[in-house]
């Protein structure tokens, strides 16, 4: 793993920052296209995208420290203000919301944006996995005799740390696994889930289906994905032996299915001049 890429004098250029501006420059690249592709007011789509980026950062953090809250207690500054530790569940939802709110102060209908900017949150998503591959940072999977299983043992989280007193150390000698274990990368296979959902929605954003539809469908496409893999990750299982991710995609999944349906017959699609390029107040 290479956690850091290079120096420049007293600086240290890290993968994972490196991966996270390359996820920003995708995920607003993408979204601009769509934007001008639309006719949309090019304005709403630097806010939005500002504003994705500030709350993808705030939420994620913060769910990250609802989860270790004992650890944020004993150590509220370092925990809150260092770069490691983030859960991108929160960051996606708590996205979600402030756009939703932002959206309606302007009066415009969220899923006609959300449809423009599915292709974006899946594309980032994946990116930002290399980041997590690259970075060692213990977002790998169990223990595999795969010929793709990779070393962790370089990583700013090491195997050794991720692994203690879980069931699956207790096989090793001394209850430790070795850091040099071969493990699932499965930030590459979130890589490569991310990929092939968008070129499924990149494939699908012309089709002339109800507004939000494209959106559930990337609800759908991403839980699944996210369910799929947590199987071979090292998270705890909080209910009915699901992990809190697991929990949330089954939630996010529902909506996505059960919105897809609904919109399935709605094929009016109305002009919204609040959107259209100059019309912004």
């Amino acid at each position: 793993m290479y956690p850091e890429l290079f120096k420049i004098g007293p600086f240290t250029v890290y993968s994972y920052g490196v991966m996270f501006a390359a996820a920003f420059i995708a995920a607003v690249f993408f979204w601009m296209k769509e934007m001008k592709r639309k006719g949309f007011d090019k304005i709403i789509g630097v806010e939005m995208a500002l504003l994705g980026l500030l709350f993808g950062i705030i939420g994620s953090k913060l769910l990250f420290l609802i989860e270790n809250w004992e650890r944020f207690i004993d150590n509220p500054f370092t925990m809150a203000f260092t770069a490691v530790g983030s859960t991108y569940y929160g960051g996606l939802i708590l996205t979600i919301i402030v756009l939703a709110i932002y959206l309606k102060k302007k009066k415009i209908p969220f899923l006609i944006m959300a449809d423009a900017g599915a292709p974006s949150l899946i594309i980032s998503a994946g990116i930002g996995r290399l980041g997590c591959h690259l970075a060692g940072d213990g977002d790998y999977g169990i223990p595999t005799n795969l010929p793709w299983g990779v070393n962790y043992e370089n990583g700013t989280m090491p195997p050794s740390t991720s692994f203690r007193n879980t069931e699956i150390a207790k096989s090793f000698p001394d209850g430790i696994l070795p850091d040099n274990t071969p493990l699932h990368p499965t930030p590459v296979y979130e890589f490569i889930a991310a990929l092939i959902i968008f070129f499924i929605l990149w494939r699908n954003r012309k089709n002339n289906w109800a507004d939000g539809r494209l959106f559930m469908l990337y609800l759908i496409l991403s839980a699944g994905s996210r369910f799929l893999v947590e199987f071979i990750r090292l998270n705890p299982r909080v209910l009915f032996g699901f992990s809190e991710a697991q929990l949330i995609a089954l939630m996010l999944g529902t909506i996505g299915i059960a919105g897809f349906y609904r919109l399935k017959n709605n094929t009016t699609r109305k002009r919204h001049p609040e959107l259209v390029s100059g019309s912004q107040e």
